[in-house]
């Protein structure tokens, strides 16, 4: 069984990373203003954190809330961003779009 779940793990993880792209704050705008933006930590695995969203993952997710490491995004992370005009990467997990500076993620 636990092969299976890492086998759907894998399955998600890759799915989540195919699925993840760059997106400027003018294109991010409309979903903050919709609150359904989430910032992930620039420590932080961007998929991983997706994933164990998708998978609903309570334990992990109430850490990183707690921690600050992941948080809804605030009307003054929408003024810093208006501000500088940053570039993100960033995944859906309806109804979530989770994003991290590009500057700040290994892949940019």
């Amino acid at each position: 069984m636990e092969t299976l779940m890492s086998d759907v793990d894998d399955t998600l993880r890759a799915r989540l990373n195919a699925e993840t792209g760059r997106l400027a704050w003018k294109e991010l705008e409309r979903h903050f203003a919709r609150g359904v933006v989430i910032r992930v930590a620039a420590d932080l695995d961007l998929v991983e954190v997706a994933a164990r969203v998708a998978r609903d993952d309570q334990a992990a997710v109430q850490a990183w809330l707690a921690s600050g490491r992941v948080a809804r995004a605030t009307s003054d992370d929408a003024v810093d961003w208006n501000a500088r005009q940053p570039v993100f990467w960033a995944v859906v997990t309806a109804p979530w779009v989770l994003v991290q500076e590009a500057g700040d993620h290994p892949q940019a």
